[in-house]
């Protein structure tokens, strides 16, 4: 007479899942850019303000402007060319589910904070206060956070939860801040440092040996 078949347990199937969204996988080099030179470009925009409120950089408006406008122009540029680096290693379209979904998290992270920016900038434009804009970069370092906070639950890294509470702290710092810029800005430039550019970095390490093993 055959054996009956065995049925999984509960933790059976835990094991299985977690086999599946733990597995290995290299995160997309466009994820990776977007962290590491918007951290590396845009701490360095900020780090330029903090010279001007020291009185260290004392440039024309017009060169002030070119700076701003170049610092976006250049993260661009680095972004297309990750981009055009992803499609052409097809990084997109493989990978495990963790790959896949850490992905998903922070694109939709970023959808969001593209509404965000439409929200907030009509509200400064509308109201006329500078202030009303400033609440866009908590809202933005929130966002990251709950992404994060999804890429530590579905990898199990200490640096990522180190991340998302980081993000969180600098959330709810940079709200109680936007009257009081100086400090704002200090606050801005130290997490972008912190919490995109050195995250950015780890990712682009992992990215670029998924691309030369690719």
């Amino acid at each position: 007479m055959p054996a009956k078949p065995r049925l999984s347990s509960p933790e059976d199937d835990l094991a299985f899942m977690r086999s599946i969204v733990q597995g290995g996988g290299r995160p997309p080099m466009t994820l990776a850019v977007c962290y590491l030179a918007g951290g590396l470009l845009y701490g360095l925009q900020c780090l330029f303000h903090v010279g001007q409120v020291l009185g260290l950089i004392r440039w024309p408006d017009l060169a002030n402007l070119i700076f701003v406008v170049g610092i976006t122009v250049a993260f661009l540029v680095i972004l297309t060319w990750a981009i055009l680096r992803d499609r052409k290693a097809g990084s997109a379209n493989r990978g495990p589910f963790a790959t896949r979904m850490l992905s998903a998290a922070f694109s939709a992270t970023g959808m969001a904070n593209a509404a965000v920016v439409i929200v907030f900038a009509a509200g400064a434009i509308r109201d006329r206060d500078f202030s009303v804009w400033l609440y866009y970069a908590a809202v933005v370092f929130a966002l990251q956070a709950a992404a994060w906070y999804v890429a530590w639950m579905l990898k199990k890294k200490g640096w990522m939860l180190a991340v998302s509470l980081g993000g969180w702290v600098t959330a709810v710092a940079l709200g109680l801040l936007v009257r009081q810029p100086v400090l704002y800005l200090y606050v801005c430039t130290a997490a972008l440092f912190l919490l995109f550019a050195l995250p950015g970095w780890a990712l682009f390490r992992d990215a670029r040996g998924g691309v030369k093993a690719g």
